[in-house]
């Protein structure tokens, strides 16, 4: 692990600021996310997208649930940075317009109908064609979290201190592995880890990949990110990292570690945590279950059976007054029928609107124990080490009082092994330095010459 060469090559930092919902009758108060983007130290611009979309009012939640979308995109002349833009503009739109769709129909043709505008674009520019983005999704619904997701973007979940990861890569190192081609120690070896096999936008039609449900708890945190963050940071990591820190610290210090360990590429990183029984389920209910929302198909067919009963029973009077007695008997038995039949469909229907989503997929696909260790404090120790020798031999001007500080506790949580303690002061230590590097420039201009 080495730090990059030359701070002035640090790019500014795109952070979205952390946004903790606020208490309302909604639900929105039960989670807490944060989000964050960076173009890296080694490119020109960003092709990373996200989009987050915390729906407003409790009935919205019920119905479509919570979303969130980060996409990696590809291709030149900035075809890439369009492609993912416009995958994540496209999947939410299309998720929320479709109310008549189940929730795991609406994402699946969300990311199909993004598929077809991108490689729409991409077919109508020479300079677009084959542009291509990966893109995951992550719904958290009453049902629970699902994952739906084309490429190598990942979705995680660390609940207390297990941290899985959700979603499949689609790469070809995955794929050998999974094929049982070459065996897992070998495939870094031999395969290079940035081959896809799977891409929004280069062909006509695209498999999209689902999981879940995964029951939620309060707790449970979700993370999805690029392949920017975890192509220089590890799992125990950021999993360490997840369990340290509140969404918003994370985010920040895990794009942080990335461009510290190079930055050689775009990443865009979106944490979400159940923060209140309310995200579980109506009025937190117990999670795993299926949960009450309108059923759109159900309620169709019972309102047709009820016009065709009040037609059938209309058209009997009217018969029965004009005396015809044959036709109003055969109009008062298909009456009959209809009656009954909507009054089967009241009762051995759920009158809640209960939908069961059955599991999709095989994940967790890779799961760890991510309380903090001594190999992981030890190189986060290292990092912060280092960033202190820089900031002294270019004699930055930095609140070194600040940082010996949390240095300091830092040091008191090792000596008494609590390395928990010791990773969440270790990140304050990182981002505060990082954030004083980021003032040099302006701080260079306010120095007042000498002499």
């Amino acid at each position: 692990m080495k730090l990059w060469g030359d701070f002035a090559f640090l790019p500014s930092f795109a952070y979205q600021a952390p946004h903790v919902t606020e208490s309302n009758e909604s639900g929105r108060e039960a989670i807490q996310h944060a989000a964050g983007t960076d173009v890296g130290l080694r490119r020109a611009n960003n092709q990373d997208s996200f989009v987050v979309v915390v729906t407003p009012d409790r009935n919205e939640w019920l119905r479509r649930g919570h979303l969130f979308v980060v996409a990696d995109g590809m291709g030149a002349h900035a075809a890439g940075e369009l492609a993912s833009k416009m995958a994540t503009d496209f999947v939410s739109l299309t998720y929320y317009k479709t109310p008549d769709e189940s929730p795991i129909d609406a994402i699946r043709n969300a990311f199909r109908d993004a598929n077809d505008r991108v490689y729409s674009r991409g077919q109508a520019n020479p300079d677009f064609h084959g542009m291509g983005t990966t893109c995951t999704a992550l719904l958290l619904l009453p049902e629970g979290a699902v994952a739906a997701h084309v490429g190598d973007s990942r979705v995680y979940r660390l609940r207390g201190n297990r941290f899985e990861q959700l979603s499949f890569d689609h790469s070809l190192a995955w794929e050998m592995q999974a094929i049982g081609k070459l065996p897992e120690s070998q495939i870094e070896l031999h395969v290079p880890k940035n081959i896809i096999t799977r891409s929004l936008g280069p062909y006509p039609s695209v498999q999209v990949d689902l999981e879940g449900p995964f029951p939620l708890e309060v707790g449970d945190t979700f993370l999805l990110c690029s392949d920017g963050l975890t192509g220089q940071v590890d799992d125990d990591e950021i999993g360490a990292v997840l369990l340290a820190l509140p969404p918003d610290d994370a985010v920040r210090t895990l794009i942080d570690l990335t461009n510290l360990r190079g930055g050689p590429d775009n990443v865009t990183i979106i944490v979400t945590r159940v923060a209140d029984p309310t995200a579980i389920g109506r009025d937190g209910a117990d999670a795993g279950t299926a949960r009450a929302r309108p059923n759109s198909n159900d309620q169709t067919v019972n309102t047709i059976a009820l016009i065709v009963l009040g037609v059938l029973l209309l058209a009997t009077a009217s018969m029965a007054f004009l005396g015809k007695y044959i036709a109003a008997g055969a109009t008062g038995a298909g009456a009959l029928i209809a009656g009954l039949y909507a009054l089967i469909r009241h009762y051995t229907s759920d009158s809640s609107g209960r939908i069961d989503i059955p599991r999709l997929g095989k994940g967790p696909y890779r799961s760890i124990n991510c309380d903090p260790t001594s190999a992981v404090v030890e190189k986060l120790a290292k990092v912060v080490k280092q960033l202190r020798d820089v900031a002294t031999d270019e004699r930055w001007r930095v609140d070194w009082g600040r940082f010996n500080a949390l240095d300091a506790k830092a040091m008191e949580a090792i000596q008494k092994k609590d390395y928990l303690e010791t990773v969440r002061r270790q990140c304050h230590a990182i981002s505060f330095m990082m954030e004083e590097i980021r003032q040099q420039p302006s701080r260079k201009k306010n120095v007042e010459p000498t002499g």
